[in-house]
């Protein structure tokens, strides 16, 4: 998938690839109708979110004013946003496993040495991943704090480095205006690097813009949110390339906070900094398509494409029309033949049935069947379309997958054994999987160095679903 660029960038190439498969148009149109009417446990089923808090429970353990306050988070959740936004890793954009991620903290109010209490999303790790799915629960900071998955989950605390509850608008419908601001649409473009005298940027990854400019108010409601106002702010490039903000306030309290930007010490400090959220450390992958000409307006996540581009009428992301159903022309004995769906099956359409009953019989004694049944054959094996259905099914859209086959072979069709079928079997077993892993039944999973079962590059010579021991 990255091996062909946009403009010269493969980032590019990556977040194109995310864009068209990740979130389906039927997701965000779903999910934002229930939203819209107050359905938020509606909304979180439409987009793949598995709801693992019940707020009746909340109310018994943590208080009803906390409650009351996850209640109104929830009403303005947008899942289909927060999916578009959630952290992905490469080749195939897939959502970032085995992550917990804070929406929304809220802090102790009347409960004596009590911690604070976080919304958080959980994807499952890589070997149990099934359709893509999180699921939405709450996480307690105190030790004995009430967590119904904390021990089925690999890591249920919080990352430091992907957290949201300092970027609401990348899921809060309340305040999506607010993604101009702070993604820098609002300012002409950057070359991503510092104007400073001191230049750490051999460690930054090539391909990859930075939003530099942006840093200084992001590490300054990163502080903010610690209690402080300034300080020192790590960042995380990839890898092991690090550098350190520091944030000095102006000594006549008149201007704002200066930022200086060095590479981080080798020795790890008694007392690490906090770490800028990766959501606040590069730039926008929507704007930097959109600066670069790669992709519509009207392609992106409504939302966003209100909040880049404001007063433009955003239709939902698009799709290049499908042709499927479509009769296909094969060479055959000479002439060219159509095949296309026939009462609900793709058949060749210019032989009359008595010439393809002889034909079969034919097949069946090891003949050599026409063109015609051979590209019947191949489509029902190993179509055109097989990347497209793999990449629907490996990123969750299960129903636009079948959509595809279904236009393709007819929704009567019975699949014949080959590449296809296996794929479209795995996934069913890997929901298997996901459902054990969820009922804490599944095991520990694979070693951490086993076979990643989403590496593309092994889709041909290694199972991609391998149940665990």
């Amino acid at each position: 998938m990255l091996t062909q660029a946009v403009n010269g960038d493969s980032r590019l190439s990556f977040w194109l690839r995310v864009r068209e498969y990740a979130v389906p148009p039927s997701v965000i149109e779903t999910a934002s109708a229930r939203r819209s009417v107050g359905d938020w446990a509606g909304a979180c089923a439409a987009a793949g979110l598995d709801v693992d808090l019940d707020l009746r429970s909340v109310a018994r353990t943590h208080g009803r004013d906390l409650a009351a306050r996850v209640r109104a988070d929830l009403r303005h959740l947008a899942p289909d946003l927060l999916r578009w936004h959630f952290p992905r890793i490469a080749p195939d954009g897939l959502l970032r496993p085995g992550l917990t991620l804070t929406l929304a903290r809220y802090d102790a109010v009347g409960r004596a040495g009590a911690g604070a209490v976080h919304l958080v999303v959980r994807t499952p790790p890589a070997w149990a991943d099934a359709g893509q799915r999180i699921s939405l629960a709450l996480w307690d900071e105190c030790p004995g704090g009430a967590d119904a998955r904390r021990h089925s989950h690999p890591r249920p605390r919080p990352d430091r480095r992907f957290r949201l509850d300092l970027h609401r608008h990348l899921w809060d419908a309340r305040r999506t205006d607010e993604l101009r601001t702070r993604s820098g649409a609002d300012r002409p473009p950057s070359d991503g690097r510092p104007a400073t005298d001191r230049d750490p940027w051999g460690a930054v990854p090539q391909g990859r813009r930075c939003a530099v400019d942006r840093w200084a108010a992001e590490a300054g409601i990163l502080l903010h949110a610690e209690g402080r106002a300034a300080g020192a702010v790590g960042v995380r490039l990839g890898g092991r390339r690090r550098l350190l903000l520091e944030l000095a306030a102006d000594p006549d309290g008149l201007g704002p906070p200066a930022l200086r930007i060095a590479a981080a010490p080798v020795n790890r400090p008694p007392v690490a900094p906090p770490v800028l959220p990766d959501a606040a450390t590069w730039v926008l992958p929507d704007l930097e398509l959109v600066r670069a000409g790669a992709i519509e307006v009207e392609r992106l996540h409504p939302l966003v494409a209100s909040a880049l581009v404001p007063g433009r009428p955003a239709a939902g992301p698009l799709r290049p029309p499908d042709r499927a159903g479509q009769p296909r022309l094969v060479e055959c004995r000479g002439a060219r033949h159509r095949i296309g769906l026939v009462d609900g099956v793709l058949a060749p359409m210019d032989h009359d049935p008595a010439e393809i009953r002889r034909e079969e019989l034919l097949v069946a004694l090891t003949g050599t069947p026409l063109p015609c049944l051979q590209a019947i054959d191949e489509a029902h094996r190993r179509p055109d379309c097989l990347g497209g259905v793999r990449e629907r099914l490996d990123h969750g859209d299960t129903a636009g997958a079948l959509a595809v086959v279904e236009g393709l072979l007819g929704p009567d069709a019975l699949l014949r054994s080959g590449a296809l079928r296996d794929e479209l079997e795995a996934a069913a077993l890997q929901r298997i999987t996901y459902g054990l892993f969820r009922a804490g039944l599944a095991g520990p999973g694979p070693a951490r160095n086993g076979p990643d079962r989403r590496r593309s590059s092994d889709r041909r010579s290694h199972p991609r679903h391998a149940m665990p021991r």
